[in-house]
């Protein structure tokens, strides 16, 4: 048999499939069963995968499922990876082979060691290590902080360990200060002078590069500063303020009815057109290649926000004429995207400042009515916003006041 260390870590969500994928080793393993009755005995650990039964594993990382294979395993009734208590199943136990998760919680107390607690309380050890992944970085709150302002970024496994304290590397090799860590959070202090690029987490246990960009500027087709929405019929309100996150912003704002939304004004309004050919673009479009390898991101300050909507509606470079000109929102030119946190909120949603806010491009997939319609990239070269929609309170008098800025499609990796 050969050695063999499992690297392939596995989310807590995958371990019950992990399980019943392993039922093909259980029913193997029971043919050897017996009745057991001697002295318990772990001859050695393996992956579950039937094509690879003879890798033999000396550690694997936390939420991996193993088995455990020896003699008179029948009468184990605790197993313990380090100082943490797995869960065991009795229908993946027999005499010879115990199928087990590996606890996804990182040990207080490192044994490296697998304890198995008999029924008699003997007990049974044997050498096997845990590892724990290196930083898992998601997501940050809001990609585009100022410097002295403080980043949030999302994820799991910040370990910040005495003897070894997490960093967090900003483009251009600079570190800032970290404040605050917990496992699946860490707020850290922006340093001067840093510019846009993937972030770096270091903790004891390794590094990891983020997939996303902080002060993400790949692809940005709408900022209203550099990329204004000028040259249609309703460009939007924008400002540029104490609120601001990056120079100017758009502002969508008013009282929503059910299924009614105004146009713009002076100090608010419920639509902001970005039709490129008027606004004197190139003719393209905004991403080329398939929608699910891509991602729209757009920075949102969330003042509030009870009914409606936001429809990202799609169409063709030439949107100023027609059969297209004013025909974003109220026909099918293309499929639209929908962003719309009240509902999941309860009916109200608000946020504490800015956050940056990720909509697949494969999740534009609804019609005028909100029906499944297919996206086509061939029509993406100009946008459209419009707040419209179910208000919250039947029959409207449902505020919305809602910042935007930096709006762009990405990459997904």
């Amino acid at each position: 048999m050969k050695k063999y260390i499992l690297t392939n870590f596995k989310l807590p969500g995958l371990l019950a499939l992990m399980l019943i994928l392993s039922a093909t080793l259980f029913q193997a393993c029971q043919k050897d069963s017996g009745t057991g009755g001697g002295t318990p005995n772990v001859k050695y650990i393996r992956i579950t995968d039937p094509l690879k039964s003879d890798s033999l594993i000396a550690h694997a990382f936390m939420g991996n499922t193993v088995a455990i294979m020896g003699d008179n395993l029948e009468n184990v009734m605790e197993i313990w990876f380090n100082d943490q208590s797995a869960i065991l199943n009795t229908s993946f136990m027999t005499n010879k082979t115990i199928i087990v998760a590996i606890p996804n919680v990182i040990p207080g107390t490192v044994t490296n060691e697998i304890k198995l607690v008999m029924r008699d309380k003997s007990i049974v050890k044997y050498p096997f290590g845990v590892d724990v992944p290196s930083p898992l970085i998601e997501s940050m709150l809001c990609e585009y902080v100022k410097d002295g302002g403080t980043a949030v970024l999302k994820g799991n496994f910040f370990i910040n360990d005495p003897s070894s304290p997490l960093k967090v590397i900003f483009p251009g090799n600079v570190e800032g200060t970290v404040l605050k860590v917990t496992l699946t959070e860490i707020q850290v202090k922006v340093p001067s002078g840093v510019g846009p690029g993937p972030m770096v987490v270091k903790s004891i246990y390794g590094s990891s590069r983020s997939t996303f960009y902080f002060r993400d500027d790949r692809n940005i087709y709408l900022n209203f500063d550099e990329f204004t929405s000028s040259g249609s019929w309703r460009s939007g309100t924008t400002l540029f303020d104490a609120s601001s996150l990056d120079r100017k912003y758009l502002m969508l704002k008013g009282i929503i009815g059910d299924n009614v939304g105004g146009e713009d004004y002076s100090g608010g309004g419920f639509v902001c057109e970005l039709w490129s050919d008027a606004n004197g673009r190139p003719q393209k479009n905004f991403f080329t290649g398939s929608p699910a390898e891509y991602l729209l991101k757009f920075e949102a300050n969330v003042i509030e926000w009870s009914g409606a909507y936001l429809n990202i509606c799609w169409g063709p470079w030439a949107s100023s004429v027609g059969p297209y000109q004013n025909a974003n929102y109220w026909q099918n030119t293309n499929a639209r995207g929908l962003w719309r946190p009240w509902e999941a909120a309860g009916g109200s949603f608000k946020t504490d400042g800015w956050i940056t806010v990720t909509i697949p491009m494969s999740d534009m997939k609804y019609n005028n009515g909100f029906a499944a319609m297919e996206f086509d990239p061939a029509k993406a070269g100009s946008m459209s916003l419009w707040m419209k929609g179910p208000a919250a309170k039947t029959g409207g008098n449902c505020k919305m006041e809602v910042y935007f800025d930096n709006f762009r499609i990405v990459p997904k990796k």
